[in-house]
């Protein structure tokens, strides 16, 4: 959770009213936040920065608060003091709306298509005669570096800029440059530098430097420029000082560049919202035209308004209360979402969402704004309707009794696979493994969007981990005998998720010879460990015990392949895995393996 810092006696003249701590700390729980430490701005610089750097800074009292993650209107004290005012019904939720200049002609951002190599999207807003003071200014400052670790995800998503207008002239342009054509004077800087030099100068900065890999291998920089050519930043790395805000500042232009358009238009309505109350008309905005690539010209900021309809009767039943539409409406508007009962037969609802609150997405966020103001405290405690125990899953319950009774305590000597996750190469289970077609695109769930090449597919098999695992041991000496007992997702279209997770567990032994008779006898000994006989010694087990039968896959050598069954059911195979399997995992000796789906029979087995 996001912690802010306020000044405490400027949150009270904020709010009207003076607070004992347990006071203000009643008042955060009713809210829905924490008030997580009392400190000092002289005690919250020694502790970050050293004694001596606290020397002369005051000793006025800092609340440190723990705000929810989605709640970027609560980043600032201005959205703070503004949701408290409304909670406690001191004020009501204001009318944010954007409002034409005065001169009738609306400042543009020109998009060239260059910019779609590196950062795609713009947004802006004009924050128009607005009062900056030392506490509103770093304020403001603050806001944006919260947003930036927020929902910019360190600026990788979102990397916002403001300048002072009046120093600039529009129309403005987004571009794309090579680093070299780049030359400006940076923030804080009194000469100017080429971007290059501007990466190697802030590569030495505590700061910035963390940002520099956003652009710094791309063959063009992001860069905002006024209709005479002066830079006005650098996104996501540095602002220009020509444009910089200053306390004297009463013109504020935001621009917003980012690779995603929905956080960038919530971070531009969340900045221009919180300090649209210090502009001369207050929650006014003033719109910029942004020019596409394509020739779009599409106005930000929207401000969008919209609606949701809650039903009284459903939010009670989910809350555990019992409260009319009336009054559950009342509790609605407590939390800057105006409400109106449409329908008091039905108890119907019409909830009017403001743009500061894009964290409500469902009607499952308004009943949690409804019970977070009638108060949790006020719930009352009941028993559930359904009593439920807990236990262990026959899954795990198998799983472990074979981890310890078999692979542990018995002296197998068999060594446990610790690769973590489920996520590999679509290759590993593929390609790989020799299986390609229409049967492997049937069994693999793919990532959309995979985040690395490693997280392509979630396994389908057990078997590739291992082989990966014994191959990263080469140098060990032989035999790696390697088990693990781990889960693996299929597609499944009758499952609501369209996949099943299936408990599995599997072994591979690596040695200078194949070794199918030792992978048969582990076999052997789980199944005498689980009490499962073997059913070809005994006529009358036919179909009670378990027993292998000849079988063909790709991904064992032919002729050496057997599927597994227990109780009548094909449960998984073993066999010598095909040469081309071993060499594709830089294996240089043959490899038995073994792979049991533990889920088929579980019940039986546990049972035993």
């Amino acid at each position: 959770m996001p912690t802010i810092g306020v000044n405490r006696d400027a949150l009270f003249k904020s709010l009207g009213q003076t607070y004992t701590e347990e006071g203000f700390d009643e008042l955060c729980f009713e809210y829905g936040i924490e008030l997580d430490e009392v400190t000092s701005e002289k005690e919250q610089i020694k502790k970050e920065q050293g004694e001596q750097k606290a020397t002369g800074a005051s000793d006025a009292i800092i609340y440190k608060i723990d705000i929810p993650a989605n709640r970027y209107d609560l980043l600032c004290i201005e959205g703070l003091v503004q949701a408290l005012k409304v909670f406690l019904q001191k004020e009501s939720a204001p009318d944010y709306r954007c409002v034409a200049p005065l001169n009738g002609l609306k400042h543009k951002i020109i998009v060239t298509p260059a910019t779609q190599k590196i950062r795609p999207y713009c947004v802006g807003a004009v924050l128009r005669n607005i009062t900056f003071t030392k506490e509103v200014y770093d304020s403001f400052i603050d806001l944006q570096d919260k947003l930036h670790h927020n929902i910019g995800r360190k600026r990788t998503l979102v990397s916002i800029g403001t300048h002072d207008l009046d120093t600039i002239t529009g129309p403005f342009t987004y571009d794309a440059q090579t680093p070299s054509d780049i030359k400006f004077i940076s923030l804080n800087q009194t000469k100017a530098h080429t971007a290059p030099e501007l990466m190697e100068l802030y590569s030495k900065d505590s700061h910035l430097k963390s940002f520099l890999p956003i652009i710094q291998d791309s063959p063009v920089y992001p860069v905002i420029l006024d209709s005479n050519g002066v830079v006005l930043s650098m996104p996501p790395i540095i602002n220009g000082d020509h444009s910089k805000i200053k306390l004297s500042t009463r013109n504020v232009l935001v621009e917003i560049t980012a690779t995603d358009l929905t956080k960038a238009k919530v971070a531009l309505d969340t900045i221009v919202t919180m300090f649209s109350c210090h502009c001369d008309e207050k929650f006014t905005v003033e719109p910029v035209d942004i020019v596409g690539h394509d020739g779009t010209v599409v106005e930000t900021p929207g401000l969008p308004y919209r609606q949701e309809t809650v039903n009284a009767n459903n939010l009670n039943k989910k809350i555990g209360i019992d409260l009319t539409a009336s009054e559950i409406a009342n509790l609605l508007t407590k939390m800057c979402l105006r409400s109106e009962v449409t329908n008091a037969d039905s108890g119907e609802i019409l909830v009017t969402i403001p743009p500061t609150r894009s964290d409500v997405i469902h009607a499952c966020d308004i009943i949690e704004d409804c019970a977070i103001a009638y108060g949790f405290n006020n719930i009352v405690k009941t028993f559930p309707r359904s009593v439920t125990v807990g236990g262990q899953q026959l899954s795990m319950k198998l799983s472990e009794r074979l981890r310890h009774r078999v692979f542990l305590f018995l002296a197998c000597k068999w060594e446990k696979n610790e690769r973590y996750g489920t996520n590999c190469l679509s290759d590993d289970v593929g390609t790989k493994m020799r299986q390609v077609g229409k049967n492997m695109d049937n069994l693999a769930v793919h990532i959309s969007n995979p985040a690395t090449l490693e997280f392509q597919v979630v396994r389908t098999s057990l078997i590739p981990g291992l082989l990966k695992t014994a191959g990263s041991n080469r140098k060990m000496p032989l035999p790696v005998k390697l088990f693990e007992i781990q889960e693996v997702v299929l597609k499944d279209g009758s499952r609501e998720t369209g996949a099943r997770n299936e408990r599995r567990l599997a072994a591979v032994y690596y040695n200078k010879t194949p070794g199918f008779e030792v992978i048969h006898g582990l076999l052997d000994r789980l199944m005498q460990i689980l009490e499962i006989k073997w059913e070809s010694t005994n006529p009358e087990l036919k179909g009670k015990g378990y027993c292998i039968k000849g079988a063909e896959d790709p991904s064992y050598f032919p002729g050496r392949c057997a599927e597994i069954y227990v109780h009548g059911k094909a449960v998984g195979k073993l066999g010598v895995l095909h040469p081309e399997v071993v060499t594709n995992f830089d294996l240089v000796c043959p490899v038995s393996a073994l792979e049991i789906n533990l889920e088929a029979q579980q019940r039986i087995i546990v049972g035993k």
